[in-house]
Parts: C-alpha cells; sequence; structure tokens
C-alpha cells in the first residue's frame, strides 16, 4: 500500500498514464492527458497554469459553464438535507419537482419519467420500454430495433448495438450483441431539399421488417459521435408517418440535441412531431453530475404495466439521487431564466465565421446548427498533435475523426467564440493536424 498520498500532492500524470483508462484511449500508446486544476466560466484552468477557452463544454454538457454560483447553491443546499435514499418505495422533492419541469418542456404526450443513472441507461431503458410494450401486447415477435446507420447511442451492450455497426466495431461482440435492422443514414442536408428517394427507401424497410420491430431509434436533426450529420427535418417526419403506419414505437435520443443546442429546446420540435419515447441526458444537469431521463406517454406507460410483469423492468440503486435533481432543478430554471434562445442565436451567429476554412485545401466542408459548429476536414486528425496546437493557443477543443467540432457553453462571448475560431482556422492554415 502506497502510504505517501495526501490531497496536497500534485496531480500525479504518471500514475494517470500508467494506470487510469480514459475514454476511447490505449493502455499501451495513451493519449497525453492534460492536468486540471479547476474550472470557471468559460474556462479550464490546468494545473500548469494555462487557462484555456472551454469548446467543448464537457462534451456538451456545461451549458452554464463551470462553478455556476446557482447550481453551487442548489447542490450544497441539498446536501445538507440528504445527497441520496432509495427510490425505491420512497420519493422526494427534488425529484418530483424535476419530473414536472421535463413534463411542461417536452412534447405532449410525454407525461411518464422514468430517471435514469446516465444517457446510455437512458437508452437502455428506452428500448426495454418498447420490447416490453409489445411483449405486453402479446407481440413477441416485436423484438428488434431499426436505426439509421451513423447513428450513435451510448456504449451499453443495448445502446451499441443501435450504434453505427462499422464505427462501433460490432463484429467485436458478434454473437453476444443483439443483432438490429439499419437502414441507409439520412444523406439530405438540413438547409437543402428533402430528397423523396430517402421516403421511398424508410417506406419499403418499414414494410419489408414492420413485424418484427418493436422501436425506430434516431437522434433527432443531428447524428452527432456518428459525423456531425445535421439532416433534412422531413426525414424525421417521415419516420413518424411510417412509425403509426406500421405499429412502430419512435425512440427520440436526444441526449445531445436537447435543451437547446440545435436552435429548439428539442430537436424534434424542428419537424413538429413527438416520439413515443424520449431520452435526455448530458446537459440535463448542466454538466454537474450524471443524470438522464426516459420519457413517455400514459399509453405506452400502460401497454408495459397491463402485461405480464405489470411493471417496468429497470431500477437503478442511484435512480432519482437527490444531488443530481436538485442540480438539473437549478439548471433548467437557469436555462429558461438565460433566455436560451438568444444565447444559442448569438452563438450560432458568431460560428459564421468558421466558413472562412473552406479556402482552406484540406477542409470538405463546414456547417453549423444552433450552438454546433463543425469543420470537417478530408483527413483523420492526429488528436495529440492537434491538442498540443490548441492548448498552446488557449483553447480546449476535442476532435474526432475528420471532424474540428464547436459546442461551447451557451455563456461563451463573442470573444470565447472568436478565440476558439480562430484557433481552429490556424490549426489547419498551419498544418497542425
Amino acid at each position: 500500500m502506497n502510504n505517501n498520498y495526501t490531497e496536497t500532492n500534485p496531480i500525479d500524470v504518471e500514475f494517470d498514464r500508467d494506470h487510469i483508462w480514459h475514454p476511447y484511449t490505449s493502455m499501451l500508446k495513451p493519449l497525453p492527458n492534460y492536468p486540471v486544476s479547476h474550472a470557471r466560466g468559460t474556462r479550464l484552468h490546468l494545473a500548469s497554469g494555462e487557462s484555456l477557452v472551454d469548446g467543448m463544454a464537457s462534451w456538451w454538457s456545461a451549458l452554464h459553464g463551470y462553478n455556476h454560483p446557482s447550481l453551487n447553491r442548489a447542490l450544497q443546499e441539498q446536501s445538507e438535507k440528504m445527497s441520496h435514499v432509495m427510490f425505491g418505495g420512497i420519493t422526494h422533492a427534488p425529484a418530483v419537482d424535476l419530473c414536472k419541469k421535463l413534463i411542461a418542456m417536452t412534447p405532449a404526450p410525454l407525461d411518464k419519467v422514468f430517471l435514469a443513472d446516465g444517457g446510455s441507461v437512458s437508452v437502455e431503458v428506452a428500448i426495454k420500454m418498447a420490447l416490453q410494450y409489445w411483449f405486453s401486447q402479446g407481440h413477441k415477435q416485436k423484438h428488434k430495433i431499426m436505426t439509421p446507420r451513423k447513428g450513435y447511442h451510448g456504449d451499453t451492450f443495448a445502446a451499441m448495438s443501435v450504434c453505427d455497426p462499422v464505427n462501433s466495431m460490432h463484429s467485436m461482440y458478434r454473437g453476444f450483441l443483439p443483432e438490429q435492422i439499419f437502414v441507409p443514414q439520412p444523406v439530405s442536408a438540413f438547409n437543402g431539399d428533402f430528397d423523396e428517394q430517402e421516403a421511398e427507401q424508410l417506406a419499403h424497410y418499414f414494410a419489408e421488417h414492420h413485424q418484427d420491430v418493436a422501436a425506430f431509434i434516431i437522434e433527432p436533426i443531428v447524428q452527432n459521435a456518428g459525423g456531425m450529420n445535421f439532416y433534412h427535418p422531413h426525414y424525421l417526419k417521415t419516420v413518424r408517418a411510417l412509425c403509426d403506419q406500421y405499429d412502430v414505437l419512435l425512440i427520440c435520443d436526444e441526449i445531445a440535441t436537447g435543451f437547446g443546442r440545435t436552435g429548439k429546446l428539442f430537436a424534434v420540435e424542428h419537424a413538429d412531431i413527438c416520439p413515443d419515447i424520449m431520452c435526455v441526458g448530458k446537459a440535463l444537469t448542466g454538466g454537474y453530475m450524471t443524470l438522464a431521463a426516459t420519457l413517455t406517454s400514459h399509453k405506452v406507460a400502460r401497454g408495459i404495466c397491463s402485461g405480464e410483469a405489470g411493471v417496468l423492468m429497470h431500477g437503478p440503486t442511484f435512480m432519482g439521487n437527490p444531488l443530481a435533481c436538485a442540480v438539473a432543478n437549478a439548471s433548467l430554471s437557469l436555462l429558461l431564466e438565460n433566455d436560451w434562445q438568444q444565447q444559442v442565436g448569438n452563438i450560432n451567429l458568431w460560428l459564421q465565421q468558421l466558413t472562412r476554412c473552406t479556402e482552406l485545401d484540406a477542409v470538405a466542408s463546414v456547417r453549423t446548427l444552433g450552438a454546433i459548429g463543425v469543420v470537417e476536414l478530408d483527413t483523420n486528425v492526429d488528436v495529440a498533435k492537434i491538442q498540443r496546437f490548441f492548448v498552446a493557443q488557449g483553447v480546449w477543443i476535442r476532435p474526432f475523426g475528420k471532424l474540428i467540432y464547436l459546442m461551447p457553453p451557451f455563456v461563451s462571448s463573442k470573444q470565447d467564440i472568436d478565440t476558439l475560431c480562430q484557433a481552429i482556422y490556424q490549426a489547419i492554415a498551419e498544418k497542425h493536424y
């Protein structure tokens, strides 16, 4: 046992490198990790003294920036009452208040809420809801999920089974991972014309497979980790209509797109549709704690609970955690008080300067939507190399594949966005990728 550890020791980066597994990182050739000592507003402060403008909102969750007094206060006040209590047989005000807010914010008729540990778990719950609904209706053959290619829904097994079968490397888990039905990814651009052949193609898949399909799951309007694809709202409208026609439930994964990120409170509003089941997470707590929710309608809930089991077969230990619910309540209140539409509109306007990158030979395309900006290159980036450059420029941007993208906190200033955009342009122009 190592008895030399004290809380005042500096961050041990060598121990981190040798013993701690970071997301999608090799233990043999780990990517560098930059020690952060604290964060405030839109800035991450490294232990080595640098201050970085955050362009990632901690994977799109920290809407209000860091160390926000209202969110800090919510956590402190709740911790003095109770940090956690089991949700089985017990309820509490933070959970009740949060579910009231979620029902009020999301499209009708979503009025039943299951509180989950995190985004992947909320997708697992959504899939369980769909499967159990049809099982309870006596349609036991409806046990498949249909979904577009290039999607991403999480890293747990059911969630991974509906991620893109190539990028999620399904081959590694063949024989264990459920085999789902994949349709071509949406291709008609958000601001372009809709190609009716896409609707015809979808109709073909529904006609052929609907008897086996419990639900269609999709990230509305933006396929996020699968390539930052902004697709046409009519695609989503078509999916909703086909789900109705063929008795298939529609699951919309709003974990990344929810709470204003695309310029609408929820991305389904771009298509003026409502899913049967909706997953939310990430920004739910303003980036403070892990929490997600799966919402559904009375029809689906009644269908599940009138069946053989009589209950939804899921119940995490930390379900409805009071600390997480309390800070989520504070975050959602802050979202509305801060006029998120104005914040997102400003960021979108400032992100337009990314179009300057199109003059660079290495750039394949530039696209923006709401508080999302994407520069797609014609080759994959060297993450370690480009991040060294970004840190030297005083920004935190985490590219993946061919994409250098921004999803900054909603409280970002014009100067913050200017700094981030300039760093991206310079990185490409000077070939730091």
